[in-house]
């Protein structure tokens, strides 16, 4: 009797276990789709744009590919870095993988937009971006300092 009580208690403790766990598991997900759009969209760059846009503007592309890349690895490694730790330290996590996201939705997102013709202004958007993930790398540094 006292087995069953035993498992019953453990079985009820699990879902807040696996919470703690689990870390940022929407990161790695994310991170992994962000990984895959930034193939696809290099790959149309090499084969469709080359030559059909301004040659500064294939700069851009290419930055904003490369810190596709990056940010969705980021996002990745955070995932990974989460799993197992403390439930205090989820939310130190969690705040550097949305600000890594944000950023990467801003930065590289208002950098396409200007390579397909959008407005001028975008590039005012790209800085902060920029900044935001910036923050997120910093945070992802002090969560692991506190770990």
């Amino acid at each position: 009797m006292a087995d069953e009580s035993s498992r019953a208690a453990v079985s009820a403790a699990r879902p807040s276990d696996r919470a703690a766990t689990d870390g940022v598991v929407w990161a790695g997900v994310w991170g992994a789709v962000i990984i895959g759009l930034a193939v696809a969209i290099g790959a149309l760059g090499t084969h469709y744009l080359s030559g059909r846009i301004p040659m500064a503007r294939e700069g851009t592309f290419d930055t904003a590919v490369r810190y596709q890349f990056v940010s969705g690895f980021g996002l990745v490694l955070l995932a990974a870095l989460s799993r197992g730790r403390a439930p205090r330290l989820l939310p130190a996590f969690q705040r550097a993988a949305l600000s890594l996201a944000s950023g990467a939705l801003l930065f590289c997102g208002s950098l396409y937009l200007l390579v397909a013709g959008g407005p001028s202004v975008l590039g005012a958007v790209a800085p902060l971006g920029g900044a935001a993930m910036i923050l997120g790398w910093a945070l992802l540094a002090l969560a692991l300092r506190r770990t």
